[in-house]
Parts: structure tokens; sequence; C-alpha cells
């Protein structure tokens, strides 16, 4: 068979060119021209479509105008129409699907790391099921079922791992053993499969039919469509409105969604973005009929061999199959960072047999009656990829009224949930739930064109890696550092990025094994972060907090601002307290540290990968009510160190002639000090639950400002610690955060985490005699009526411990999740933060909760475990 496959991928006779094929008669209209890279040259399409006239009027005015014709263009134009928006408007520059859409396989499935953005993809085939019924044309949706084959003991594991953050979803998904693997796909080579993740209401669906029945959808509920009809430029009006314009006029419209594909970058520019995307080369290949194919009674499911890095699905009587190519060999389409090739719209790339034909091999190894298949067709065409391949989804976080649907490099299994997402929230003014991890601001200025692209082939090419806990991607890395970054590292930090930036998960000392050693288990930094936490509860310990996102409000009506967006009462000049943007429903939109530095001047402190997702909020609330302040990050220039332990108040004594006794600088307070000399503003918080303080600094200041704390600690024991200590830290002493035990998260797409649910009421002062937001809906919530509510529960482990997302179960009902965890080192167990129904939640209850395919009991006790300073 081997002597077969080699003729067949060395007789280049047995490879049809790349013409149309096969897919000439399933995508129709598809444009069977090459191009060759894209970097030599192109054949550009039949007429520039700026010159062809409309076959109708275009309208004036618009509530939304969607720039973008393929699958989620569609989809945001169906679902705003169908919610009831009048006036949407579809702008496509040549025909529906041009792009990445219509060469796609056309996956769907369940199967998502991301756990928030599962209930999209659910969405999305319950929308693909019913569709064609609604709209009158046939999608092509195959119900085929799909499987992720292990062949390696720890991919088992993963699978494992990824069933203990699927259970509690609704979709259908089971860990099936060789045998059943075996009956669902009687074709494939089975003797080193361990067992799969089977997913059976996976499959497959017609990217050129879907789209198509979204347009029509759309038409149906009023929408209008015009092609070709280009954006040529966009102008933010005065009156809060946009001018679009295009070579057939101008339409002015309230909200623009970019939904371009590859050509997003390029309407970014339009209003002066720069998005991060990178455009990557994907080729597959299809068969013509196989004689073992034609005789089977039922459809193959779609296939992963996540270990040789391919997949196959059956294609009427023949095989489609392709690979997702390694860092090194994978190609990307450098040169279309600033601009797209004139006239691209429905071409391929040439495509590289040679290049994967490794990968070829791998698939006639799992599929061995591909050995003797005729290939009738290869595609190789560009895909659009965020550099994490997670979608940039949203509204952008300075431009007002500017949507974004871009990058998600598996458009066709998310665009129902995604056009569904986006829908709500422009209709509603707020997301039905939050997907921090789609957040469109996450990639700053400080994303270079050379970051992006390192990171988008890293992705690609790591397509099918082990999704381990606690993973680490280091390619483009640094990017983002502060002034004792080297320093830290010649001390043993082991890095961590967040927001770019770079920041200690732990610390290794010597006799450490040092770097990342990814596994499901407590791993290589197990004993290094106790060793941290013991520092922290028994002498003082320094940690870099330079990441957070920080804010500065100012101006007349700054005070009457952040008491109409924060729930809680705001703090009194020289103090801090801990605060929560609400949602209109009540949702918690964000959770910051507010710190008034004067009664018109105020201090916002949130996580690092919230920083654009709160500040949009805040930007949209000014303008909505034209309030005369002014909001400006100061992240990229304020710096922060934390100091915590029962010594840190000695340590910083040594450093100044201020008083930092309780009576004097007492829990919350916030004072300006000099610390050898070195300007500081000083809060008395620390996340560790300890006695400690946040010292915000200029950022050139933060060299100088470390080694003075690490030269006035030395006596005390000083040392470093990181993230992963402080997150235990944090969870003993009961703290919650936002985007684990406070997000807004629905597994439904219909309820959301609220700050009744969240345990969160005591933050929310609703007799402050200040109509905030969210305060009405808070009214009519109580305890009772939610479904959940948060409570806090010790694990009974052995060597694996809760992160969040693991699946609680009450005898064999799911019952729960948990939001987050940890190990406790001072309570020597498991702990966690989890969502449960109400009567589970009493002292004393008892549930399991389901780690790498075995359940551990967990009972639920009173937090936190440990008394937070001041009232240790």
């Amino acid at each position: 068979m081997l002597l077969v496959m080699s003729s067949l991928l060395h007789s280049r006779t047995s490879w049809t060119p790349i013409y149309r094929a096969v897919l000439a008669v399933k995508y129709r209209k598809a444009d069977s021209r090459v191009v060759s890279t894209g970097r030599i040259g192109w054949i550009s399409s039949s007429q520039d479509s700026s010159k062809k006239k409309l076959s109708k009027q275009l309208k004036d005015d618009a509530e939304a105008v969607i720039i973008g014709g393929g699958v989620l263009g569609t989809s945001i134009a169906y679902h705003l129409a169908k919610a009831g928006m009048k006036d949407v408007i579809l702008l496509e520059k040549s025909e529906l699907t041009a792009g990445s859409t219509w060469h796609s396989v056309g996956v769907t499935s369940h199967y998502n790391p991301v756990v928030n953005m599962k209930p999209l993809t659910h969405y999305s085939m319950s929308l693909y099921k019913q569709l064609g019924q609604e709209t009158g044309q046939d999608v092509g949706f195959h119900m085929c079922g799909s499987i992720r084959i292990c062949t390696t003991p720890e991919r088992l594991e993963e699978a494992k791992y990824q069933m203990q953050r699927h259970g509690w979803m609704k979709a259908p998904q089971r860990l099936i053993t060789t045998e059943e693997v075996a009956r669902l796909h009687p074709l494939l080579y089975v003797d080193d499969v361990l067992g799969a993740l089977y997913f059976p209401e996976d499959g497959y669906i017609d990217p050129y039919s879907l789209t198509q029945a979204l347009a029509k959808g759309a038409r149906m509920y009023g929408a209008e469509i015009y092609m070709p009809a280009p954006v040529t430029g966009l102008n933010f009006r005065s009156d809060g409105r946009w001018d679009v314009k295009t070579p057939h006029g101008t339409i002015r419209a309230k909200h623009v969604v970019n939904a371009a594909g590859f050509w997003g970058r390029e309407i970014g520019r339009m209003v002066g973005i720069e998005l991060s995307l990178g455009v990557v080369h994907h080729q597959f290949l299809v068969t013509g009929p196989i004689p073992e194919v034609a005789s089977l009674k039922k459809e193959l499911p779609f296939m992963r061999d996540l270990e040789g890095s391919t997949y196959t699905r059956q294609e009427k009587q023949g095989i489609l199959f392709g690979p997702y190519e390694s860092a090194d060999k994978m190609k990307m389409e450098e040169g279309w960072w600033d601009c797209v090739p004139e006239g691209f719209g429905k071409e391929l790339f040439e495509s590289d047999v040679d290049n994967i034909s490794d990968y070829i091999i791998n698939s006639m190894k799992r599929t061995p009656v591909l050995a003797n298949a005729e290939i009738t067709s290869t595609v190789s065409g560009p895909i659009t990829y965020a550099p994490d391949a997670i979608p940039l989804l949203g509204p952008d976080a300075k431009v007002p009224n500017m949507w974004l649907a871009l990058g998600t490099g598996y458009g066709i299994g998310l665009a129902g949930g995604i056009g569904k997402y986006l829908s709500d929230w422009m209709i509603d003014g707020e997301p039905p739930f939050d997907l921090i991890e789609c957040e469109p601001g996450r990639y700053g200025n400080w994303a270079s064109r050379e970051y992006v692209l390192a990171k988008c082939r890293e992705t690609y090419g790591l397509n099918n890696q082990i999704m381990h806990p606690k993973l680490e991607r280091w390619a483009g890395r640094p990017v983002r550092t502060n002034g004792i970054y080297k320093r830290l590292c010649e001390r043993g930090a082991q890095m961590g990025q967040r927001a770019g930036w770079e920041q200690p998960n732990w610390f290794a000392h010597s006799g450490d094994e040092p770097g990342f050693k990814p596994s499901f288990r407590r791993t290589n930094w197990f004993e290094p972060v106790g060793r941290e936490c013991d520092l922290v509860l028994s002498k003082v310990g320094i940690i870099d907090l330079t990441p957070y996102g920080k804010f500065e409000v100012k101006g007349r009506d700054a005070a009457d601002f952040l008491d109409r967006v924060f729930a809680n009462e705001l703090p009194k000049v020289g103090c801090s307290n801990i605060n929560h943007m609400l949602t209109p429903k009540g949702k918690v939109y964000a959770e910051m540290t507010v710190t008034c530095l004067a009664s018109d001047r105020y201090l916002l402190v949130t996580r690092s990968n919230t920083e654009f997702h709160d500040l949009r909020w805040l930007l949209a609330n000014q303008r909505k009510n034209n309030y005369d302040i002014v909001i400006t990050n100061i992240t990229d220039d304020v710096a922060c160190l934390g100091i915590a332990g029962p010594r840190s108040r000695d340590v910083l004594s040594k450093m100044t002639s201020s008083n930092l006794s309780d009576e004097r600088f007492p829990y919350l307070a916030y004072h300006n000090l000099e610390l050898e000399g070195i300007p500081v503003q000083a809060s008395r918080f620390s996340l560790t639950g300890e006695l400690g303080w946040e010292l915000f600094h200029m950022k050139e200041h933060t060299a100088d400002l470390y080694e003075a704390l690490l030269a006035a600690g030395e006596e005390h024991g000083i040392g470093d610690f990181g993230t992963y200590a402080l997150n235990s830290l944090r969870l003993e002493k009961g703290f919650r955060l936002w985007g684990f035990e406070l997000l807004q998260f629905s597994s439904q797409m219909n309820t959301s985490t609220t700050a009744v649910e969240a345990d969160l009421m005591s933050f929310v002062k609703l007799d402050k005699g200040v109509e905030f937001i969210g305060r009405e809906a808070l009214l009519k919530l109580k305890r009772d009526d939610c479904e959940r509510v948060l409570c806090f529960m010790t694990v009974d482990t052995t060597d694996v411990d809760p992160e969040g997302n693991e699946t609680v179960w009450n005898g064999k009902k799911v019952v729960g999740f948990t939001s987050s965890g940890s190990y406790s080192y001072q309570l020597n167990k498991s702990i966690c933060f989890a969502y449960l129904p109400p009567p589970l939640t009493d002292l004393g209850s008892r549930v399991e909760v389901e780690m790498l395919g075995s359940r551990y009991p967990g009972v639920v006790v009173k937090y936190p475990l440990f008394d937070a300073e001041p009232f240790a």
C-alpha cells in the first residue's frame, strides 16, 4: 500500500489542476481562475465591480449597514431583520459567498475548546436544521456526526478533559470506544485508536446554499442586499451616524458592521483602526467515487485524526480530506496585510500538493481506501485568522457604532450564533452573555504586524495541539513588557502573557524544573507555587501587577457619571472600593477598583484582559448622556507593583517617613507616598487578602522601585510570587473575579449571571439615591427565583485540581459547573467556586465534580475559608 501511495504522490498525472472539477457543480458560480501566490501576480475578476450598475436604487438611510456578503454578513442581516430592526442593508462588493465562504469545507461541530463559545455553535446547528423549511432554500445540512480519534494516552486524557468541560452544556457529546469508532466509520484503520470524542449532531453543510438561505431569509424579513456595492469610504458624522460611501451613492447609517472577511483590515483602516488579522492558505482534496464509500448504507461521520493533523468527510460517493500543516509548512498571504489584490473574489491559490504530501500519507494510512482513489479536485483558498483563531466580535472599543465580526477561522459552524449574538446586542444595547475571549479590543496598538502574523502562523500550525490547562504559546513574544521584565526572568520568572503583557505565573528557584511543562494534572509548578503562597502568608512577597487596565476619569460630571454606571457607592476622597458596572438587565458587566483622587477625579483599575471591554462601556455611556468628563486610558504609562504579607508594612516603613499604621493608613485607603524618593500612589489592598499595598507609579520608575523593595525587604525574607499563587490565595479569601465568578454567561443564550446569582448584593447599594444602570432589574430579582447561584466548595481529589468549567453532578444528574478553582495550600485540599441550584448551596450539601473521567466528592462550605485583611 505504501508503494501505491508513493506512486500517487509522485506521479503528477494523478493530480488534476485546480480547476473547478467537483466544486464547479457544488458552488455553481465559483470562479475557476487560479491565483498563483498573490505575491507574484493574479488574474483579476472579470469586471471591476465598482463600474457595474445596481439592479435597484440604493437607499439613503439605514439603521444598520453590514459590509460583506459571506456567511457571517448574511447571518447578521438575517437576524437583525428577523428581530424587527427596520432598514437593514447588506453591501457586497461582488457576489454572495465571495472570499472564504464559497470554498469552505462546511464543517459544523459542537467542539470548541473555548467553553464560552459553545452556545454559538449549538445555536448555529439548531438554526441550520430548520432554516431550509423557514426560507424555502435547502441548505444541504448533513448531520452525520463527528469523531475526534485519540491514539495516545495523553490524547485520551484530553478527551476526558473536554468531557468535563462540556457536560453542563446542552449539546450531546460522549467518549466512545475503539469498537464504536469502527462501527461508526468502518473505513478507518483503528488498530492504534484508544477511543474518540463523538458528537452525534455534528456534520457539514453546503456554504453556498447556507449563505443563500440566510440572504433569502434576510430579504424575507425586510432587509435589502446590494451587489456589487463595494464600500469606498466611511465617515463618522457629527450627529453620531455614519456616511457609508459606495460608487452608487452614500447611505446614512446608525450602525456599521464590518463582516468583510480578509477585506476587513481595509474597512478598518477607513476609520483609523488597524485590525489584528492574518490570511492563511488552507488546502483540501476531493476524490472521485470510491466503491467502498458508494456501498455504505449510512453516511460516514466527519473524522479528525489529531496526531496525523488531518480530517476527512464523505463527499457524495467519495471523500474530502485535508490537513492542518505545522507552522513551518503552512503558508500565509503576508502581502495582504496592506491590501487584498484588486479583483480577488472567488479565486483560489495554486495548490501545492508536495507541501502537504506527509499529511496525505497520514490520511491514506488512517483511511486506506484513499490509497487507490482518484483525486478529482484540489482546493487552496484564503481563510482569515485572528492571532488566537478566536473571532473579533462585538463593538469596537473606541469607534462608536462600529461592529466587528471578523477572523473566525471556522466561520460556517459559528455563523448562526454570531449573527444571533450581534443582533441581540445591537437591539438590546447589551450582550446576551459575555464573550470576553472575543473582545475586539484585546489586541491593542502593541500588536504589530510581525506579532500578528507570527501568532496566526503559530495558531494555525497548532490547530490539533493538545489543549492543556494554562497553555502558553510563545511565537511573537515578548511584545509588551515593563522595566523589570529581564530582571524578573533572571530571578526565575516563568512568564505568562496577558493582554500582550509578560507577567510571571510563578518563579523557578534552584532545583526546580523551569519552563512550561504541560499536563492535565499537577505539574512542575505545583510545589513552587506552594512555596510562594507560604512566602506571602508568613513573610512578604512582591508581584508585578503592571498589566492591570487603568483609567482616569476627571471633569465636572465625574462623580455623577460614575454614580450612574457603578452599583456601589463611590468612595470618599483618598479611599477606594470594589465596584461593579451592571447592564440594564442587572447582569455583571465589569468589576473594578474605584479610587477617588479628588472630588472631580477618579482612578479605575480593572483586570488586564478587560481593559478595552470596560473602557468601551465607559465611553459608550459617556456619549449616551453627554457627560462633561474626560476618560483617559493610562495603562501603558502607569505601572504597578504589589507587596503583600504580614511583614509588608515593615518593608515599606523602612522606605518612607509616612505613617502606615492602621489608624493613618486603613484598609482601602489611597495615599501619595515617596518610597526611597520614588513617588508612588499607594492603595492599601491586595487580592491575596493579606496585609498589602498596590503601588502605582510612572513606568520609568519600576526598576528603581523594585530594587528598593528588595533591598528594604531583605531582612524580612522578601521574595517574588506570581499569578498562580495569587489565584490560590484569593480563592482562600473568597474573592470573586470577573470573567470567572462574575461572568455574563449562559449555556442557553437566554439567561445570564446577575448580581443576585453571583452573591454580589453586599456590593450593590440599591438605596444610594441614584438610578444606576441595572437597579430597576435588580429590584425584581430574588435569589430563590435563580436557576443557579454561586457557592463555595472543597473537593477531595488526588493529583488534579478544579480550574473552572468542570461539570458538577448530583447523583446521575448534571446540576451545575465550577467557575474557578485551585489547590489550597493552607487547607491541603482542592477548592472552587461553583454555580448550583439554590437548594444545593446549603452548607454541607454534597455533590461530585467531574475531572478527567472521574467524579470527586465536593461539599459546600462557608466562605471565605480564611478571613481577609483587615478582619484576619
